[in-house]
């Protein structure tokens, strides 16, 4: 196929698992089914697409399974929880986009890469881990777990969980095998939940225990790509200043400068909308045409430039 552009497409998590379900293999590929649809109409609407997505609640979900299981079978450490989680969701986004484009007759093979990525053993997040991850557990059990050297909190009211460090990522250790793939012609997903964490020593790779942003990880792969769009897909329409405020609004279109100015007025916060906008202006600041935040329903739209907030230079 001749592709007119490229969109490096991050997925967030309800695009995979939706608000109140438990997990359950049927629900995931349903929720997955529903968006490769709309993945599916920009490959056929002349779009070069490459996904990576978000892994928090199956990383969870597999860190039960391990807790539950350490009595039969040895723990996995949290680099190798993260490769099993993208290989799942890449399997199932691989599955179910490859079995409508081939209803559709469209050959183009969609293949998941499992993505280390780079990290500096030096960043400064390894001295104050902040990421919470895994399940709710009481003060006694993260007492017993402190002494060990692990750091947990209390977190909001629901339990105490473990945090561990959320360093920046660098670069992508199979980039060039992406790019080969990119340019063979395969839809490639990619880096999902921002890249499982390596250090790098003397050209060998050990992973750590930490996570990465998935949409500083996402745009790291945009960059490196060289999108013309960079896509984040996540549960509201439009970034907003003053949110939830009197004075709300959302955004449409939006410059560099702009962006920056409302940033530094603390209209995103950490936790849910600060990070996608740090990394669209990163994508933008890095030499990217296009970087936009939607949701899911909105995203054929968004690319007409019809529904989103679209960050330009």
């Amino acid at each position: 196929m001749e592709y007119k552009d490229t969109i490096v497409l991050a997925l967030g998590g309800n695009a995979i698992l939706q608000p109140g379900q438990r997990g359950a293999s049927t629900e995931q590929m349903e929720n997955v089914y529903k968006t490769c649809m709309q993945i599916a109409q920009m490959i056929k609407d002349g779009h070069r697409v490459v996904i990576t997505h978000g892994n928090g609640p199956q990383v969870g979900n597999i860190l039960i399974q391990n807790s539950e299981g350490a009595g039969k079978v040895p723990a996995m450490p949290l680099d190798i929880c993260g490769a099993e989680s993208q290989g799942m969701i890449g399997y199932m986004i691989q599955q179910q986009l490859a079995n409508i484009l081939h209803d559709d007759d469209i050959n183009v093979p969609v293949v998941t890469m499992i993505t280390q990525m780079v990290v500096d053993k030096g960043d400064p997040a390894f001295l104050k881990p902040t990421k919470p991850v895994g399940p709710f557990y009481s003060k006694e059990y993260a007492d017993e777990r402190m002494k060990k050297g692990e750091v947990w909190i209390e977190d909001a009211g629901r339990g105490f969980r473990k945090v561990v460090p959320s360093p920046t990522p660098i670069s992508i250790v199979e980039i060039d095998t992406i790019l080969s793939l990119i340019d063979s012609g395969c839809v490639v997903i990619a880096n999902g939940g921002g890249g499982i964490p390596v250090i790098e020593e003397d050209g060998r790779y050990k992973g750590v225990e930490a996570v990465i942003d998935k949409d500083f990880g996402g745009e790291r792969l945009a960059s490196y790509v060289r999108a013309d769009t960079f896509m984040i897909l996540t549960d509201v329409p439009y970034v907003y200043i003053n949110y939830r405020k009197p004075e709300e609004k959302a955004l449409n279109e939006i410059n560099l400068e702009d962006i920056v100015k409302y940033q530094s007025e603390g209209h995103f916060k950490a936790g849910s909308m600060g990070p996608k906008v740090e990394a669209c202006r990163r994508f933008i600041s890095n030499g990217g045409k296009n970087a936009i935040i939607t949701s899911l329903d909105n995203a054929l739209l968004a690319l007409e430039g019809k529904a989103g907030t679209r960050i330009v230079r």
